[in-house]
């Protein structure tokens, strides 16, 4: 993980402390508001295109440890995940339909990192990463509509085209451009520049301009960091240990279970941000809970990495 990978969280708490300061003093607010979502939508066209398509059949060269990741993250963690809500956020609807979109996001970037950290199986985490992309576009509205809690409040269609209209968009973008620069190299070069550094500062830029159009309603709750701590902690708790007994369980080996620990614990709030963007314009709590999200979860996701380091050093699994 390079030295900004390592500051993102960070990085983005200052972006968001700048653009409350922008907010207060800048009289250009309704063209910064105007800027998120195409910024979001740029930073998604740089996940999208490194994300490997033509590899999805890989995701089912293990059937067994796609199958339980699959359950896992697309029926248990959603189940899990709306009975915390249920318990800790009653009352708070857009933070829960922003913990929602952050749980059944599986991650498609960092989790690679982390499961390099602890020494599991990085090909075979890498092998389910197209699989998780598409059944979590698929999926996010149905997700939303059954456990956000929107029923009555959003008609689903709208939602649907908001999520559509977000995230395909890029997608396809990104898959023509592989296909026209395939033979360019220099454009090629380019474009691989980009999506290494550019999408981060894409979506850097976004949290500012998202922060200075709504920096007034945001101020007004300071709470929401402390009203997520608990239920965001208590997720990679609970989900640690069960992912844990389920990986005894299905018999899988020491390196096979680490990463089906870490696949299942690791979130995508850059894509649930930009659905929250699209599908939520005028509920900015909602984004705030997905920024917030990374905050925790990347220092929790490092203590857990050397917490499977020193299992597997203590079990003497060769290789640790």
């Amino acid at each position: 993980m390079s030295s900004t990978e390592k500051l993102e969280p960070i990085l983005l708490a200052v972006g968001a402390f700048l653009g409350l300061f922008l907010g207060k003093f800048t009289p250009l607010v309704p063209i910064f508001a105007l800027l998120v979502q195409p910024l979001l939508m740029l930073m998604l066209l740089g996940v999208f295109w490194e994300i490997p398509i033509k590899d999805l059949k890989k995701g089912f060269t293990d059937l067994k440890f796609a199958g339980t990741s699959l359950f896992l993250n697309f029926v248990w963690i959603p189940i899990l995940g709306w009975v915390l809500a249920l318990l800790l956020l009653r009352g708070q609807q857009d933070l829960v339909i922003g913990f929602i979109m952050l749980l059944v996001t599986p991650c498609t970037d960092w989790y690679l990192v982390f499961t390099a950290m602890a020494r599991g199986n990085v090909a075979l985490s890498a092998s389910i990463l197209p699989l998780n992309l598409i059944l979590q576009l698929l999926l996010l509205p149905v997700f939303l509509w059954l456990f956000g809690g929107l029923q009555g409040q959003a008609d689903p269609l709208l939602l649907l085209g908001s999520v559509l209209f977000v995230l395909f968009i890029p997608l396809i973008a990104a898959r023509i451009l592989v296909h026209v620069i395939r033979s360019k190299d220099r454009l090629k070069g380019v474009l691989e520049r980009f999506t290494a550094k550019g999408r981060f500062w894409c979506l850097w830029l976004a949290v500012v301009c998202m922060f200075t159009g709504q920096g007034q309603n945001l101020i007004d709750r300071p709470d929401v960091l402390v009203r997520l701590l608990a239920p965001v902690l208590l997720f990679f708790a609970l989900n640690f240990v069960i992912v844990r007994f389920i990986g005894d369980l299905m018999r899988f080996s020491f390196a096979d279970s680490v990463s089906l620990n870490l696949t299942t614990l690791a979130r995508n709030s850059p894509v649930a941000l930009t659905v929250a963007v699209g599908a939520f314009p005028d509920r900015p709590l909602i984004a705030l809970t997905l920024i917030i999200g990374p905050l925790i979860e990347l220092p929790v996701l490092a203590v857990i990495a050397k917490i499977l380091l020193r299992i597997g050093k203590h079990r003497r699994i060769p290789g640790y």
